[in-house]
């Protein structure tokens, strides 16, 4: 593969990392087609090695990033329709006010959803900290597995 091609397809991990922590995009995807264009590209055991390890990876903390965060908000008694009452929130936050609005929207209809259940200020507030908590774990998580991903991906890079 010609260096400018691998600067491209570091280009579109950088993105697809960018996606994770933003999710404008969907960084996993990018990540993951971004390493398999280069796998196909490049072609050899390392590339292929390389892409087998990095499906791995992402495949493993994706399914973490479901689970783990989703037994936190049950200790926490968070029920899923506050989430999705959050999400929905959120999503119409992003058209209002770009990028940051997904995040308030998150917040104020997590907090609403479990205001409107439980009708005390402090309990619902506790639990929407409980929510966005398991949120940022979530992507935490699978920016790390999107970080080992590109990070064997820049190994073999740099050096083969």
């Amino acid at each position: 593969m010609s260096p400018v091609a691998e600067v491209l397809v570091g280009l579109v991990i950088l993105v697809g990392l960018i996606g994770v922590v933003v999710p404008i995009l969907p960084g996993t995807l990018l990540v993951f087609g971004a390493i398999l264009v280069w796998a196909i590209m490049t072609g050899g055991a390392t590339a292929w090695t390389v892409f087998a390890l990095s499906t791995l990876a992402l495949v493993v903390t994706g399914i973490v990033k479901y689970t783990w965060p989703g037994k936190r908000m049950k200790s926490g008694g968070v029920p899923n329709l506050s989430v999705v009452v959050g999400g929905v929130v959120g999503i119409i936050g992003f058209f209002v006010i770009p990028v940051v609005g997904l995040f308030l929207g998150f917040i104020v209809g997590t907090y609403f959803a479990e205001l409107a259940r439980l009708r005390r200020y402090d309990i619902a507030w506790s639990s929407t900290l409980h929510a966005v908590k398991a949120v940022g774990l979530s992507m935490l998580v699978e920016l790390f597995g999107a970080l080992i991903a590109a990070g064997l991906w820049l190994g073999a890079v740099a050096f083969t």
